[in-house]
């Protein structure tokens, strides 16, 4: 017997089509079937496919967008206008916090995050000077070494009896 016949009483029905799916099932796609793309998506450019992209990329904001966010969100006067701008522009409240922290420290170079990874907090003529310094204490140490070698040299040299200055004819000659 298939799902196409149902026995009732003894008598087959033709037309039972097998048990109705309740409606939160109908909604549920298949596991065992790759998802099927929508008829409405299939020819459209202009709208972008609805499957989500195996890894996200990353967002990037521009020094300029940063600050006129940071300036839009200064603006709002009324209860929930920050809110309203930060989902209108698919922003975080914390990258609001962050954007407007570097934008009261002065500049929009503050805002600037061109470099990846930990970001310098020395100035450089700092970094310069504990370059010297390193050098300096490098040089130090070898000068150190290399008196300590003629010192040991002279000493070694007296001992054979090779002082330097004198003749090595002895005497009187």
């Amino acid at each position: 017997m298939n799902n196409a016949e149902k026995k009732t009483d003894g008598i087959l029905d033709p037309g039972w089509k097998g048990p109705k799916e309740s409606e939160g099932e109908q909604d549920k796609p298949k596991q065992d079937k790759e998802p099927v793309q929508p008829a409405a998506f299939k020819n459209r450019p202009d709208i972008p496919e609805p499957q989500v992209a195996e890894r996200p990329e990353r967002r990037r904001f521009s020094v300029e967008y940063k600050a006129r966010i940071v300036r839009e969100a200064d603006g709002c006067t009324e209860p929930g206008q920050i809110g309203a701008l930060l989902r209108r522009e698919g922003l975080y409240s914390s990258q609001l916090t962050q954007w407007r922290k570097a934008y009261q420290k002065g500049a929009l170079a503050a805002l600037r995050d061109d470099k990846r990874g930990r970001k310098q907090t020395k100035h450089p003529l700092e970094l310069e000077n504990e370059q010297l310094k390193k050098i300096n204490a490098q040089l130090r140490q070898q000068l150190r070494q290399a008196e300590a070698i003629i010192d040991i040299q002279k000493k070694l040299s007296q001992i054979l009896g090779d002082a330097p200055g004198s003749d090595e004819s002895g005497g009187n000659g």
